[in-house]
């Protein structure tokens, strides 16, 4: 009997992990778009680095939220949320299932469960942190942020100062780690999920990791950062792969240093990707998804 409720696959996993191609495999099986679920893919002018599609696929399959704004623009999960649910509305209207594939896990919740409401910053506090960050560092306020709620800092990127700070207002204010930091209850939405997960295991995920940023350097990445450099200090751009070429091209170590900083730090955030989805119910391993079990709901 068929399901009444149109169906949204969220492919997640860490980054590396095949997350795209078994999205457009499912993509191409049910005949229908993608929306990216990635919160650097969004921007149009970092491409090779944010691992986007071939030309030729985005040509093949619909994307969306790839190439969607600017490094100048403002984009968040809480926008995502208010721009991806309408237009899932207007897709349902066409297809029965859409795919949904990213490794931002804070893209995925405000996707299928709605954003907490947060608090509002304290702006003394933030001017604070902002800064021990321009006198002391990222690494500074990282473990800063260890300190004081270590397991809510293993979800958190040790190299994006902004999340950071936030987290450490959360904790400083909250007094709570910012795990349990939560306000809202999950949001209904109009539409089933299913969650299915990349599930590599860790060394095949490490080699995969080193090949593609080997991959990157080869197709330009180094290029493509001076092309964003005079921006070096945007968000968009404080962000593993192009905070390490930032810091090269600014005199901080050789090439082959930053390269292995990249693939490092990768790594790093690859194993913070997973301790998020880890923490998930429910999710299928993607070798045990059956694609005709969704087609009969």
């Amino acid at each position: 009997m068929a399901h009444s409720q149109p169906i949204l696959i969220v492919i997640c996993g860490p980054t590396a992990s095949g997350k795209t191609d078994f999205a457009i495999q499912l993509a191409r099986a049910f005949k229908t778009e993608i929306l990216s679920v990635d919160s650097r893919q969004v921007y149009k002018e970092i491409s090779i680095g944010t691992a986007k599609p071939s030309t030729e696929v985005l040509a093949e399959i619909k994307h969306h939220f790839i190439n969607h704004c600017s490094i100048h623009d403002t984009y968040n999960a809480g926008i995502f949320e208010k721009e991806a649910l309408p237009l899932l509305e207007n897709l349902f209207k066409d297809h029965k299932v859409v795919i949904a594939a990213g490794g931002t896990g804070l893209y995925i919740k405000a996707l299928c469960e709605g954003l907490d409401d947060l608090p509002k910053a304290n702006e003394n506090l933030r001017v604070q942190l902002q800064i021990e960050w321009k006198n002391l560092g990222v690494d500074y306020l990282f473990q800063k942020l260890q300190n004081l709620d270590l397991e809510g800092s293993k979800t958190i990127d040790c190299k994006n100062p902004h999340r950071i700070m936030r987290a450490l207002e959360l904790v400083l204010e909250s007094g709570q780690s910012v795990l349990k930091i939560k306000t809202n209850p999950n949001m209904e939405r109009p539409f089933k999920i299913v969650k299915v997960m990349m599930d590599v295991d860790r060394e095949t995920l490490y080699q995969r990791i080193n090949k593609r940023v080997d991959e990157m350097i080869e197709d330009g990445l180094v290029e493509e950062v001076k092309n964003v450099y005079p921006f070096k200090n945007l968000k968009a751009l404080q962000t593993v792969g192009y905070s390490e070429i930032i810091d090269y091209l600014d005199g901080q170590g050789t090439l082959d240093q930053a390269i292995d900083k990249i693939k490092q730090h990768t790594r790093n955030y690859a194993k913070r990707q997973m301790t998020w989805f880890n923490k998930e119910a429910g999710l299928i391993p993607h070798h045990l998804f059956n694609q005709n079990m969704v087609q009969q709901r």
